[in-house]
C-alpha cells in the first residue's frame, strides 16, 4: 500500500516541488500546510503516514514542536525533517521528539522516496554517514536551568562576565557560579569548549 503524504513548509513553491517529486514516485500527497498549528489540524483530520515538516516554518511553533505534538498524539504518524542545513543543533531537538530522521532540500528524488518508504514503515531517515548526530543523540543530555541556557547563549557570543551580568541583571559573582555549573554539565574546562559541546549536543 502506497504511504500517504503531508507536506508542511512556509514557501509554497517549495511545497509545490515536493508534492511534484513525491507524487512522481507514486506516492499520495493528501494535503499540505504552511505553518506549524496548520499542521497539526490537517495531520488530525487526514491521517498521513507521513509528515514532511520543514524544521523552521517562519512565525508560531517550528518543526520540532510539531514533531513533539504529532508524535505525542495516537496513530502518529512519521515525520521527517526537511532542513537546510545538516549542522542545525535543532535537528537534535527535532529527533529527541521523535522524528524518523531528516532531509537536506537538496537531496535527490531517490533519496525523499526512500527516506518516506522508511519512515513508513517505522525505520531511521538519516544523511549518509551522520556519525556526528547519532553521537549526539546517544551522548547523555546535560539538564540545564533557563538562567544556565541564558547565560550558555551569552558565553556562545562571545560575552565576558561583566557583560552577561549587566545583561541578565545579576552579579558577576553568580555568572561565574553559572559558568562553573555549566562546564561541570557538559564535562569540558573552558568556555569555548562548553559552546563547542553545547552544539555538539543541540543545546544551542
Amino acid at each position: 500500500m502506497t504511504a500517504t503524504v503531508l507536506l508542511v513548509d512556509d514557501h509554497p513553491i517549495v511545497r509545490a516541488g515536493l508534492r511534484a517529486v513525491i507524487e512522481s514516485r507514486g506516492f499520495e500527497v493528501v494535503g499540505e500546510a504552511s505553518t506549524g498549528e496548520e499542521a497539526l489540524e490537517a495531520a488530525s483530520a487526514l491521517r498521513p503516514d507521513v509528515v514532511l515538516c520543514d524544521l523552521r516554518l517562519g512565525e508560531g511553533i517550528d518543526g520540532v514542536a510539531v514533531t513533539a505534538a504529532l508524535r505525542a498524539g495516537p496513530d502518529a504518524p512519521a515525520v521527517v525533517i526537511l532542513t537546510t542545513f545538516d549542522h542545525d543543533a535543532q535537528i537534535v531537538r527535532a529527533m529527541e521528539a521523535g522524528a524518523a530522521g531528516y532531509l537536506l532540500k537538496e537531496v535527490d528524488t531517490d533519496t525523499i522516496a526512500r527516506a518516506i518508504t522508511d519512515a513508513a514503515a517505522g525505520g531511521l531517515v538519516l544523511a549518509s554517514g551522520d556519525d556526528r548526530l547519532i553521537e549526539a543523540l546517544r551522548a547523555p543530555r546535560a539538564w540545564l536551568t533557563a538562567r544556565e541556557h541564558e547565560v550558555l547563549a551569552l558565553v556562545d557570543a562571545g560575552a565576558a562576565n561583566r557583560e552577561i551580568a549587566t545583561r541578565l541583571f545579576i552579579t558577576e559573582a553568580t555568572v561565574k557560579t553559572h559558568v562553573v555549573h555549566l562546564l561541570e554539565k557538559l564535562g569540558v574546562s573552558s568556555r569555548s569548549a562548553a559552546a563547542a559541546e553545547a552544539r555538539r549536543r543541540g543545546l544551542l
